[in-house]
């Protein structure tokens, strides 16, 4: 079958996030946030990497009261305050038509709970889109991508407490009249499902040993999604060409065999994962969730009028990211297994595994735009899609990444298909766009750019920007509006 054309308006692009990037974490005002307590695991006594993901409250200390970035990678990031300038321009040059990025909610508010917003972050995020828009990029930005004030996490508890609904709407009202026509492509919370898989990156839900994590996480999720609802409401009120998405970690489960109780399982994992786009797109609950409550002994706070606010505003399109594929089986046991970034799963006989063990599944990004578009029958948003690898730099300072264009190729080449399915796809952004501290390990050499950054795990090096080959190969993908997809790099 011959792939149909990308849309003449499709949204190439690159994405990365504000903490993995930004670096800076002190600087102009801003103050400390919930990934700048991360420590990279292999600087600090940690036993795993659970352990570094959810921090007791005496780790969190710990790390507040450490100065500078030492251990902490994401406090200096890959030094995009202070080279977007550069930035930018790298990614004119390759073409791009969308970045997806975030704000730094502390950048704007140091405390979550300031009475005025600092000037100076909001002054940096302008200079930004004013600069994208005036290059031909247009900005889709992450309200919120595990990022948090780190006040609100310590002092109120995270998202578990209802009161950081209201800050977090106070928040989105200052930067969407602030940034009004300068963004029209919003997104409220960045895999929002990762507040039940890991709490504290998600919810910035502490676990404090009082064995009700996961009461707090379900009602921290419950508090985002009316947070996201009244953000989606006042975007459309503050500027009504303006379109907001939910996002979502797509976990697609195949059933490890063809045992019905096994495609049972299988369902039964991907309709939870589902649930929280559809309580963002269809604006309810599913039965699925709410019998898991009842069965688990969760007992949510919801407040009057808050199921009538996720009725009435639903997203206007749906973004997600999609890395691997996962399979499901009622006994597990009888299988092998391997890693991923929040979770595990059985081993997919079938398919090759990257370095970090997830599983390499081009094929399962036409399944996953397939399904939902099929359940929800909303544009549809690949925001995050790459390949993390230990690229190496040669002699001559290059960096041949012939397996990030394979990746890339065999994902994109499966994307068009889907297009010519019918599936109604804004765009694609590629993870992440220059080489970034990664979510989970908090490692640099874990890299995932077109660009390369000279740093190091600790930090070391010049911080110049380098085009892979990659760059120049998606740069031509771009130009061409997909017909060279087929040309090695």
């Amino acid at each position: 079958m011959t792939a149909a054309p990308f849309p003449s308006d499709f949204l190439w692009g690159v994405a990365f996030a504000a903490n993995q990037a930004e670096g800076a974490y002190d600087a102009d005002g801003k103050g400390l946030s919930q990934a700048d307590v991360v420590p990279f695991p292999q600087a600090m006594d940690y036993v795993d990497l659970h352990e570094v993901m959810s921090p007791t409250p005496e780790r969190i200390a710990q790390a507040a009261a450490a100065v500078g970035t030492a251990g902490y990678p994401k406090r200096n990031g890959s030094l995009f305050y202070t080279h977007w300038e550069e930035d930018v321009e790298l990614f004119a040059r390759m073409g791009i038509r969308a970045l997806r990025m975030s704000i730094a909610w502390s950048r704007i508010f140091p405390n979550g709970d300031d009475a005025e917003p600092n000037e100076a972050g909001l002054v940096f995020y302008e200079r930004l889109f004013t600069r994208l828009r005036e290059r031909g990029i247009e900005p889709v930005v992450t309200m919120s991508h595990y990022e948090m004030p780190l006040h609100l996490v310590t002092e109120y508890g995270g998202w578990a407490n209802r009161a950081v609904v209201r800050l977090f709407e106070r928040y989105a009202e200052t930067i969407l009249r602030r940034y009004r026509g300068l963004v029209r492509y919003w997104l409220t919370f960045n895999e929002i499902n990762t507040t039940v898989i890991e709490p504290y990156t998600g919810g910035g839900v502490v676990d404090d040993g009082t064995g009700d994590r996961m009461q707090r996480a379900y009602q921290a999720l419950h508090h985002q999604f009316v947070a996201s609802a009244l953000a989606t409401k006042l975007a459309h009120e503050i500027d009504p060409e303006a379109k907001v998405g939910c996002m979502l970690a797509r976990m697609l489960h195949y059933p490890a065999s063809s045992d019905p109780a096994d495609v049972q399982q299988a369902q039964h994992d991907n309709d939870m994962n589902l649930v929280h786009t559809d309580v963002q797109v269809r604006g309810a609950y599913p039965g699925i969730i709410r019998r898991y409550w009842r069965e688990n002994g969760i007992e949510l706070q919801i407040a009057e009028g808050d199921e009538r606010i996720l009725a009435e505003n639903t997203v206007d399109f749906l973004s997600f990211s999609y890395y691997m594929t996962l399979v499901s089986a009622v006994d597990p046991t009888k299988y092998g297994a391997t890693g991923g970034n929040l979770f595990s799963t059985v081993k997919n006989p079938h398919l090759e595994t990257s370095e970090w063990g997830w599983h390499l599944d081009p094929i399962g990004i036409r399944i996953a735009l397939t399904d939902l578009w099929t359940r929800y029958q909303v544009p549809l948003f690949i925001v995050e899609n790459g390949l993390g690898a230990s690229d190496r730099v040669e002699e001559d300072g290059s960096v041949r990444d012939d397996y990030r264009i394979d990746y890339m190729r065999r994902h994109l080449g499966q994307v068009a298909e889907a297009i010519a399915d019918g599936v109604d796809l804004m765009g694609y952004t590629v993870w992440g766009g220059i080489d970034i501290v990664s979510a989970s390990t908090s490692q640099m050499t874990k890299r995932y750019g077109l660009i390369h950054v000279d740093l190091d795990d600790e930090g070391n090096g010049t911080g110049n920007r380098t085009p892979k080959a990659s760059f120049d190969w998606y740069r031509r993908v771009i130009a061409s509006g997909g017909a060279t997809l087929s040309e090695a790099g």
